[in-house]
């Protein structure tokens, strides 16, 4: 008897939510959820109703040549360094001396 894995019935802010999954149905429907994986479902893993893990996708690696940094760099605004420093003084405690 094997038992069909639903797709999830709600989403939250736009993007589904994790499938609860017991223990059993991991171990009996291994197959079924590795192609769930991936077409991009994630997995809450349960035993004994409490949650003991998640199974997501692995996301795909790009590599991104040295020329396309550059080029995304190359439109970026300059950093002023010292209004960058008092700006930083402004709101952190530069004070050396130790707290008693």
């Amino acid at each position: 008897m094997s038992t069909v894995i639903s797709p999830p019935s709600h989403k939250c802010y736009g993007e589904d939510m994790p499938r609860e999954l017991s223990q059993r149905e991991l171990r009996n429907e291994s197959g079924e959820i590795m192609r769930a994986l991936d077409s991009g479902e994630s997995f809450t893993v349960t035993r004994n109703g409490v949650v003991v893990g998640e199974l997501t996708p692995v996301g795909r690696h790009r590599i991104v040549s040295a020329q396309a940094l550059l080029d995304t760099d190359a439109g970026l605004p300059s950093i002023d360094a010292d209004r960058l420093r008092s700006d930083l003084d402004a709101v952190a405690d530069q004070d050396p001396a130790p707290r008693a």
